[in-house]
C-alpha cells in the first residue's frame, strides 16, 4: 500500500493523544488549533470542521534550524504568542478561498512555502 506525507500526521489519534489548546468559529467553521502533542519540532495543527465534519489540517512547521528566527530562545510558547495571530489569518484566507487541502506551511531560514500534503512526497521530514 502507497503512503503519503500526510499519512500518520492526520490518522486519528486517540482521545488522549490529541488536546488541542484552542477553539475558535469562522464563519460556519470551527477551528481547533494547537501544538503537535509531545512533537520535539515545531508542528502547530488548526484542525477545520463544518457542522462537526472535518474538513481539512492547516499545520505550520517551523524547521529546527529556523526557530531563531521566530524567537531567539526557540521557545515554542514565545513563538506562538508572538505570531498565532498571523497564522490564524492565513487560516482564514485559506478557508475564504475555498481551499480545503490538507496544507503544510513550511518556515525555514531562505523563507516560507506551502505544502500540499496530498502531493508531497513519501517521508516529508522537518530538519
Amino acid at each position: 500500500m502507497k503512503r503519503n506525507a500526510a499519512d500518520g500526521l492526520f490518522a486519528k489519534p486517540s482521545r488522549k493523544a490529541v488536546k488541542m489548546e484552542t477553539l475558535w468559529s469562522y464563519k460556519q467553521f470551527q477551528v481547533n488549533e494547537g501544538l503537535k502533542p509531545g512533537s520535539k519540532n515545531f508542528q502547530y495543527f488548526f484542525a477545520v470542521s463544518k457542522d462537526g465534519v472535518k474538513k481539512c489540517n492547516y499545520c505550520v512547521w517551523i524547521q529546527d534550524d529556523a526557530l531563531s528566527l521566530f524567537h531567539e530562545s526557540k521557545d515554542f510558547s514565545s513563538i506562538l504568542s508572538s505570531f498565532r495571530d498571523q497564522w490564524s489569518t492565513w487560516v482564514k484566507g485559506k478557508i475564504d478561498q475555498g481551499d480545503f487541502r490538507n496544507i503544510a506551511l513550511l518556515l525555514e531560514k531562505t523563507g516560507q512555502k506551502e505544502i500540499d500534503l496530498a502531493q508531497a512526497e513519501d517521508h516529508l521530514t522537518l530538519k
